[in-house]
């Protein structure tokens, strides 16, 4: 058996917060490889990895029992970027970056790009800079296309088709309509050369959807679109295809895992082809390091002559001498001037003038500044001191309080919204227009169907400016 997995990560790093790791380098590759083990696929593609070669860790890059293949940006950090993790039960024969062969290096690549004659060499480049796409070839002689196509085929995928406006006229889904076969034609008028493996098996399921925004807290509801797939050739899919699921409770991305489980069996290469992250010279240990570029150079003549002459003990003792004669003459400034250095002590003695006392002052008696009090009166002052005390303190801290009250009146309490009498959550455009930094309030519930009583409903305020 086959198992394939493919999830869009929505940045690598979120799901390992989601496992709830720490960022360090043990801990990262102890959390990828709970994820791994988690969906037990024999091999995971996932998409928008959100990393470049230069932020990408060993303890990411490479888990104990799996070869992994990237494809990074070449153009925006922490944009984009895919990940091919096979097992090495599932070791590919070739790998390579792009769908054009314009990255390829022609040392383990796959091959087969097809008819690309519409499209300009800068196109094809630039759509494989954004690093979109990965192409593994095992010893199984089917295809198979997997990740997030951004585009819900038929209204079952999406829970709001019935108010987009065109729905059938997107190109994208056009675009699918042509790769995929229709099995609800019983005519043969609508063969393509895919097949969706999860509508063959699922052709009725509602609800089945793989992405949720986020923003709106859409989840909660159920209120999103089915935009991954795993797709298969015919005969692969008709022949071998045995299950396909969804994950929605694998939490961590907008996103949830989709997958298959196929009916055949991998026969796995003998050596990972040369895209494979463990062969990266910073992962290999090959990587030049800042030692190699400090070499031994030949000592100047003039520092060997002055090595030589240390070396010879005569000449050594009778630079000692010429040091002993110099230090025994007297300095200057100590043979003309009679007045030494001053110390540091002699800046902390009293001075002299402070210690005669006048001769007619009279120090007052202590009994005429001491009065002497009983227990009951020491403890009766101390009370009424530390009662004076608090109750200053307290007068300071009234004032202060109603001072910065006058002065902050503090955020104004939320509106309540119109169907459901609850506080909203205040939101801020931020698509460009007039209304740009404005902002507005809304209903606090998740977004969710119209006829649902518990998703938000359609209150809005615009905020009054401060």
């Amino acid at each position: 058996m086959l198992r394939v997995v493919s999830w869009n990560i929505n940045g690598i790093r979120s799901p390992l917060q989601a496992v709830g790791y720490e960022e360090s380098n043990n801990c990262s590759a102890v959390a990828m490889a709970r994820i791994l083990d988690k969906l037990d696929a024999d091999i995971l593609c996932l998409q928008e990895t959100k990393v470049t070669r230069d932020v990408l860790t060993e303890p990411l890059a490479i888990i104990e029992g799996y070869n992994s293949y990237f494809s990074f940006s070449r153009n925006r950090s922490g944009y984009s970027g895919v990940a091919t993790f096979c097992k090495d039960s599932a070791t590919p024969v070739a790998a390579e970056e792009g769908l054009s062969g314009l990255l390829a290096t022609q040392n383990g690549d796959v091959g087969c790009y097809g008819n690309m004659d519409e499209f300009t060499q800068e196109e094809l480049r630039a759509l494989d800079n954004e690093g979109r796409a990965l192409l593994t070839q095992h010893k199984i002689r089917h295809v198979i296309i997997l990740g997030d196509l951004n585009t819900a085929h038929r209204p079952i995928d999406h829970w709001d088709a019935v108010n987009l406006e065109c729905f059938e006229e997107d190109p994208g889904r056009k675009w699918i309509d042509g790769l995929l076969s229709n099995l609800d034609c019983q005519d043969g008028s609508h063969i393509g050369p895919f097949i969706d493996s999860y509508r063959c098996l699922h052709p009725k399921q509602e609800g089945a959807f793989t992405c949720w925004c986020t923003v709106t807290g859409a989840r909660h509801l159920n209120y999103g679109s089915r935009i991954d797939y795993v797709l298969g050739d015919r005969t692969l899919v008709i022949d071998t295809l045995q299950d396909s699921f969804l994950l929605p409770e694998v939490m961590g991305s907008d996103h949830c895992p989709v997958g298959a489980v196929l009916n055949v069996s991998p026969v796995p290469a003998k050596q990972c082809p040369p895209l494979c992250t463990r062969f990266l010279p910073e992962f290999s240990g090959t990587q030049l390091k800042i030692l190699h570029f400090l070499v031994h150079r030949k000592q100047d003549p003039v520092f060997e002559q002055s090595a030589r002459q240390l070396s010879n003990p005569t000449q050594v003792r009778k630079r000692q001498n010429k040091i002993r004669v110099h230090s025994t003459r007297p300095r200057p400034s100590q043979g003309g001037s009679s007045r030494g250095q001053k110390k540091l002590m002699s800046y902390f003695q009293p001075s002299s003038s402070c210690l005669q006392a006048s001769p007619n002052l009279e120090l007052p008696s202590l009994g005429a500044l001491v009065t002497p009090k009983t227990p009951e009166d020491k403890v009766i002052a101390k009370m009424v001191e530390g009662q004076a005390k608090s109750s200053e303190a307290k007068g300071k801290k009234e004032v202060h309080t109603s001072f910065w009250k006058s002065v902050l009146g503090g955020p104004l309490p939320m509106p309540l919204c119109g169907g459901h009498r609850e506080p909203c959550v205040m939101r801020t455009v931020k698509k460009p227009g007039p209304n740009q930094g404005r902002h507005f309030y809304m209903c606090s519930r998740p977004q969710g169907p119209s006829t649902d009583p518990a998703s938000r409903c359609n209150f809005f305020l615009w905020s009054r400016p401060s």
